[in-house]
């Protein structure tokens, strides 16, 4: 029997000619990653260990984005632990203010994945990067610990579900509308510890921007990790931000898949996720009137430049609705700058929104727009979990950042071309 693209990297990074769904390996790693809430506990973790030097300082990556900058003290402790850690061990890729981002849009950009690698990161939505052909998937601290120090991990062989995607999206339609779409088919558990494993022609009309939404929310469905066969698109996306080989895997004919789904791209209608799961999701002409308090555009899932153009293009001339709070976050300092070359930063703000410096932020009820009982809140984020963003008894509807921007100007959820 074949392989699926993800059994093929397992078994290149175990130094095997084949692996099969259910087996246990030992990878070598191409790259660990920590952000500023989980690197201190794992590197507590490392400091118990006979061996206390990292496996290679060009391998770890660091990246402060969740309280910063600095929210309090405690926050404050955790990065100045990080801080010196990556002195310390004289970390390469160690990204502090100024030229920080959201690790899931940082980490693409600055080049430090590519198709065939194998990642761990100590973060859930780490599966964002098989959006260019690489297997990674979200560990623990302590495991992220043991990666610092050997340069490899322990993972059971995932069996795969293959999502085939057909026909061409139409307006309004983008990533985030295509994997709340399949959540809300499968469910929260739907794809547990399995890859998800994306082919069919509707690839072509499917942005870089589309693939890592998609694949950084298989999380949500309870896959181990997410996978996009590379393309032309994904090459030269590799080529224009990195200096690293990569190498290509392809699923073999005779892969074996545990289902397959065909998914229509063109029957697709903007897709909402209403509290408290991602799973619970309704199309557009199916929502209702529901009003919003608040509204968050951007996130490591929905931060990116094809998001700030989308929320600017539905924004453009409008005003936010009155009593409604919008709060518009570019993903990494990149993004911010090129935002504010284009115009968009000025669409916002004179739209009446607020522009925040990258953050994780409010996604997971840290700062920066947390909920109070009683609010609801369209965000572009990831979760809707009981008081993801703040209060037990606040509402979190998640939606594409076109969605959120036109619910943002008439105050409830709406699609964009009801404007």
């Amino acid at each position: 029997m074949g392989m699926t693209m993800t059994q093929k990297i397992l078994a290149a990074h175990a130094g095997l000619s084949e692996v099969k769904a259910g087996q246990l390996i030992e990878a070598n790693l191409d790259l660990v990653l920590g952000n500023d809430i989980t690197s201190p506990v794992a590197i507590n973790e490392m400091k118990k260990m006979d061996n206390q030097t990292v496996f290679d300082k060009d391998k770890i990556a660091l990246v402060m984005d969740h309280f910063i900058p600095n929210k309090d003290i405690k926050s404050a402790e955790n990065c100045k632990c990080c801080r010196d850690f990556a002195g310390e061990h004289r970390i390469t890729n160690y990204f502090d203010v100024g030229e920080m981002g959201i690790e899931h849009a940082l980490l693409p950009e600055k080049g430090l994945v590519v198709a065939g690698d194998a990642v761990i990161g100590a973060d859930s939505h780490t599966c964002t990067y098989g959006a260019l052909g690489a297997f990674s998937t979200g560990v623990g601290s302590t495991d992220m610990a043991a990666g610092m120090v050997t340069g490899k991990a322990w993972f059971k062989v995932p069996s795969a579900i293959r999502f085939e995607l057909v026909g061409k999206p139409g307006k309004w339609i983008s990533g985030k509308d295509v994997i709340l779409h399949i959540i809300g088919m499968i469910g929260v558990d739907g794809a547990l510890y399995q890859s998800m494993e994306f082919t069919g022609e509707g690839i072509q009309y499917l942005t870089m921007d589309d693939r890592f939404t998609i694949c950084n929310m298989a999380i949500e469905a309870g896959g181990k990790n997410g996978i996009f066969p590379v393309d032309d698109l994904a090459a030269a996306y590799m080529k224009e931000h990195s200096t690293k080989e990569f190498t290509v895997y392809q699923a073999d004919d005779d892969a074996e898949y545990e289902q397959t789904y065909t998914i229509d791209l063109s029957q697709l209608k903007p897709t909402v996720s209403f509290p408290h799961l991602p799973e619970n999701t309704k199309t557009i002409d199916e929502v209702g009137e529901i009003a919003i308090d608040q509204v968050v555009i951007g996130s490591c899932t929905n931060g990116r430049m094809d998001d700030m153009r989308a929320a600017a293009q539905v924004m453009k001339g409008r005003k936010v609705a009155k009593g409604v709070r919008c709060i518009v976050i570019p993903a990494t300092q990149a993004i911010y700058l090129q935002s504010m070359r284009e115009g968009l930063l000025e669409t916002f703000i004179e739209a009446g929104a607020v522009v925040s410096t990258p953050t994780c932020g409010p996604c997971l009820g840290g700062y920066m727009g947390i909920l109070a009982a009683g609010e609801r809140c369209i965000s572009t984020t990831n979760r809707n979990f009981v008081g993801r963003m703040g209060h037990v008894d606040s509402e979190v509807y998640l939606a594409s950042p076109a969605v959120a921007a036109a619910s943002a100007v008439l105050g409830r959820i709406v699609c964009p071309c009801e404007l």
